[in-house]
């Protein structure tokens, strides 16, 4: 129904635009035509164009906006064309911010709200499985163990931790290598790519703060420091971001929500940890002082985000966070 007086209400004004084109030509151009002192055929043409012109741009606004209303997803789209290969230019950009800040609602609140959008998770499940055939010989049955690296690193993080940052930094830029979904090579709008974290954050916020605390050392660290730019050079066009988007809270209020989530291998975490990550985060994307590798990393874009307020439940907060992230994307 509403289709119907929709297209009726579009005749209706193709109508009356045709009439007034028609009499502005009979104004310009009849046999008895009257002209108006100083006006030329020629004027007249150019009014009966303009009024063309204003027609047209009227309807096609008066579609847009009626397009707009029926399907509130597309506000998200820009209004660039995709490259004339057919494949759209996907921006990659990492959700950053300190454990339990609020990064996986986040990331849930981005997927729901544009098509053109993806985010990829962070692979903790991964952490927490590692399989690991053994075979004690003979005719025994090899048997299977499941390691979870993650707790091993919180019970004893001067044992695992560069075990763990060596293994976190791996799965991250196998997921970052992934090829990427056809529907956001072929979006007619903004097409992103999200990572909660990233390869960067691996080495400059969570493998440093290892490293300054002791518990990797420095023969672990030079290790560390050689393989990760090594592999971030040989991938630099498939990993590289082209901004940050920085989930900023202090560590009091990440605390209340580790605490609240109850993250099995959290249990132990301290709020101490919780305000060194901080700090990291803040000399890394505030304040600019940490030494980075990477030229294109030492002026990446980045939003900050208030993610102290509780976003989750409140509706018009998560709108303000979606309206300046389309903003953020589209001027990438």
């Amino acid at each position: 129904m509403m289709s119907l007086v929709y297209r009726c209400f579009l005749l209706s004004h193709v109508s009356k635009c045709k009439t007034l084109i028609g009499r502005t030509q009979t104004i310009g151009f009849g046999k008895n035509a009257r002209r108006s002192q100083g006006k030329t055929p020629g004027g007249f043409l150019r009014a009966g164009n303009t009024v063309m012109t204003q027609a047209a741009s009227s309807l096609s606004t008066m579609a847009n906006k009626a397009d707009s209303d029926r399907f509130p997803w597309s506000r998200c789209m820009s209004s660039k064309t995709p490259p004339r290969d057919g494949k759209a230019r996907v921006k990659r950009v990492s959700i950053e911010g300190n454990i339990a800040v609020g990064k996986s609602t986040f990331a849930r609140l981005l997927q729901s709200a544009c098509s053109d959008w993806e985010v990829v998770v962070e692979p903790v499940s991964q952490w927490q499985n590692i399989d690991s055939g053994t075979s004690k010989g003979g005719s025994a049955p090899p048997q299977t163990a499941v390691s979870n690296l993650l707790q091993m690193m919180y019970q004893d993080p001067e044992r695992w931790s560069y075990t763990f940052q060596t293994y976190s930094c791996m799965s991250r830029l196998r997921t970052q290598l992934q090829p990427l979904p056809a529907r956001l090579l072929s979006s007619e709008g903004t097409a992103v790519q999200v990572y909660e974290r990233s390869v960067y954050s691996d080495r400059y916020i969570f493998a440093l703060n290892m490293f300054e605390l002791g518990c990797i050392n420095s023969t672990e660290w030079a290790v560390y420091q050689d393989w990760h730019s090594l592999l971030v050079e040989q991938f630099g066009h498939k990993v590289a971001l082209e901004g940050i988007i920085y989930l900023r809270a202090p560590p009091e209020k990440c605390m209340e929500r580790l605490e609240h989530r109850g993250r099995a291998e959290e249990k132990g975490v301290k709020l101490d940890y919780l305000d060194k990550l901080h700090i990291q985060h803040e000399r890394w994307l505030v304040d600019k002082s940490t030494e980075i590798h990477f030229e294109k990393m030492k002026q990446i874009p980045v939003l900050q985000l208030d993610a102290s307020v509780e976003f989750q439940s409140d509706p018009d907060v998560r709108q303000q966070f979606i309206t300046k992230v389309k903003n953020f994307f589209n001027v990438l």
